[in-house]
């Protein structure tokens, strides 16, 4: 319940401050730095070292894999077909594709599930939300910002983007099965924390509600995806197809039915890709994702 309080409340927080005269709104873009460059690679740096290697956390990360390649695959083919900017294309790519398996996922997981369900929360978000954001997320950034991406730049993107550096670290501390000292852990631990409210504010700062946005069609076809395509295509793919039945499988399927991440929308806005569209999907995605988990959990349990 704390995290939910958080995230609205620093999200109309911003909105809040939008109205207030002379206040610099452009603070955001500072904060998107925090949340990209020092947040996330607290993150990594915490959790990934802790995480048991084994055969059963097959299914649980490939979810995300799963999730944001579907969403490469179906929105890069729509965009084509119907002529889409680049920039929209990508957009809705990495929002659309990456799940808040996190700040939502993690106290919505354990309040259904409890601490065992947290474990497998955890494999959905690490190894598989994180990583993806940290390099096939940037990749597309990258790739979609620009009319004609360079190969060389793009590989440099990555390969010095902080929290991708961060994530190897992390698991070569996971390979020598060595973690940092505890009151490294503890510094980790708290700079993360900070993301939640740093992000939302963010997001605060940038949403507009405009009735006649020209972004409502583009709006509803991603949280469609997000809400709805992807963890219909979970629940066929593992329960209904390769029969799988566990604790672990339906906090699988209700991670795919995550709100998008807020820190894809961050990134998404960071490489200039429609920020506007990508404040919205989180805006809107957000809350009505309360109606639509709700409804996977009774069809998961039904």
């Amino acid at each position: 319940m704390y995290n939910f309080i958080i995230i609205f409340f620093f999200l109309l927080l911003g909105l809040t401050l939008q109205h207030i005269k002379g206040f610099p709104i452009s603070i955001y873009k500072f904060l998107n730095k925090v949340v990209i460059y020092l947040c996330l690679p607290a993150i990594a740096l915490y959790y990934i070292p802790k995480i048991d290697i084994s055969r059963d956390i097959l299914f649980p990360i490939g979810v995300a894999w799963i999730a944001f390649g579907g969403s490469y695959l179906i929105f890069s083919f729509l965009g084509k077909y119907f002529g889409w900017s680049r920039k929209l294309i990508g957009c809705l790519i990495i929002t659309a594709g990456l799940g808040n398996t996190s700040f939502l996922g993690y106290p919505i997981i354990e309040a259904l599930y409890g601490k065992e369900g947290l474990k497998t929360a955890i494999l959905v978000d690490q190894p598989g939300s994180f990583v993806i954001l940290s390099t096939f997320a940037i990749l597309v950034a990258a790739v979609y910002s620009k009319g004609k991406p360079n190969g060389r730049e793009i590989i440099k993107k990555i390969v010095f983007f902080p929290p991708f550096i961060a994530f190897l670290v992390a698991c070569l501390l996971n390979f020598l099965s060595y973690d940092f000292h505890d009151f490294v852990q503890f510094i980790f631990k708290n700079t993360a924390t900070v993301m939640t409210p740093l992000a939302m504010l963010s997001v605060g700062l940038q949403l507009q509600f405009d009735s006649k946005s020209k972004h409502w069609k583009f709006l509803g076809l991603g949280l469609l995806y997000k809400l709805i395509v992807t963890p219909a295509f979970i629940y066929l793919l593992y329960v209904v197809i390769l029969r799988q039945h566990s604790k672990a499988i339906e906090v699988a399927v209700m991670q795919s039915a995550m709100a998008p991440m807020i820190t894809a929308s961050i990134l998404a806005t960071s490489y200039g890709l429609k920020p506007k569209l990508s404040s919205m999907m989180i805006g809107y995605g957000i809350p009505l994702s309360f109606i639509t988990l709700s409804i996977w959990y009774l069809i998961i349990k039904f």
